[in-house]
């Protein structure tokens, strides 16, 4: 399905039925690194998978800002009437999450974030000098993004008030301060370093996630 916001065309698929769930990828993905999770989500919520701005179906912009993509996802929630959804983002898909509630703390009735950063600095030396390398080679828009933002301070995370989690793997590209740095700063935040796993190893084609999201919805009545 195709919905106009801020400006944006933006693609999204919906399945499923019960409380709203909406799911957010990460740079340079689509909704489709959540195959695996959707159908084991969608046996108890309605699932809305978006693709992002310049992602996947979703209509190509020439600039990227991890600001405008969570003003999309309130426009997304007011457009559709969506009551209290839930919310759980994927690496850039948790930043766009954590400015979102912070920008609008009544919006979610749950957030979880999976391998988010505060910063660009939040990313361990190898991966970030990776993206830079990248970033030289192919002059990329959505991967210069990763080397320019976000800059989230923890006075914007103190603004959360929904029930939070936050997810990282032991082998994650984001150093590990920077995942426990986020949940201390989220009141009330649970944290949870999965074991053996790595960025997106949980989580792309994946439906290892899903027993840790089920048990986070049903603790908060979603």
């Amino acid at each position: 399905m195709y919905i106009q916001l801020n400006g944006q065309v933006i693609y999204y698929e919906k399945t499923g039925e019960g409380s709203p769930v909406i799911l957010a990828h990460g740079n340079h993905e689509s909704h489709k690194i959540f195959d695996a999770l959707i159908p084991k989500l969608s046996k108890k919520h309605t699932v809305y998978a978006i693709d992002s701005r310049g992602h996947g179906l979703s209509a190509s912009t020439e600039e990227f800002h991890y600001a405008d993509m969570a003003e999309d996802i309130a426009a997304f929630v007011h457009a559709l009437d969506l009551n209290l959804p839930a919310f759980f983002g994927f690496s850039d898909g948790g930043i766009i999450g954590l400015i979102a509630a912070s920008r609008y703390p009544a919006m979610f009735s749950a957030l979880a974030v999976g391998g988010a950063n505060l910063t660009p600095s939040g990313m361990k030396a190898l991966p970030k000098l990776a993206i830079r390398f990248l970033n030289l080679k192919k002059k990329d828009p959505l991967t210069r993004l990763m080397l320019k933002e976000p800059h989230i301070t923890k006075s914007d995370l103190s603004k959360i008030t929904a029930p939070t989690l936050v997810l990282a793997g032991s082998k994650d590209m984001i150093k590990k301060r920077e995942t426990k740095r986020i949940a201390a700063s989220i009141p009330h935040a649970s944290l949870k370093i999965l074991s053996g796993e790595t960025h997106s190893s949980y989580i792309v084609h994946s439906s290892k996630l899903y027993p840790v999201l089920d048990k986070f919805f049903l603790r908060n009545g979603c």
